[in-house]
């Protein structure tokens, strides 16, 4: 189950949790979700080639949008 709320945070930004200073006053959105255990982060080592390739294929991609932006 996931928990959206927008909120306003105030200057001193104390709402029911303390809000960290990197976090800009204003209306945010907050999230919460429920940690999961069995989740686990997989890092995976690639090569300058690899990484540049998969780069490229990116950019092919989504060359369209992406000239569309840059106009």
């Amino acid at each position: 189950m996931t928990i959206t709320q927008t909120v306003e945070i105030p200057a001193d930004r104390r709402l029911v949790i303390d809000v960290p200073h990197e976090v800009p006053t204003g209306k945010v959105m907050l999230i919460f979700k429920p940690v999961v255990k069995e989740e686990e982060t997989i890092y995976t080592a690639l090569s300058n080639e690899s990484a540049v390739s998969m780069t490229a294929e990116v950019i092919e991609k989504y060359r369209p949008a992406l000239e569309e932006l840059a106009k």
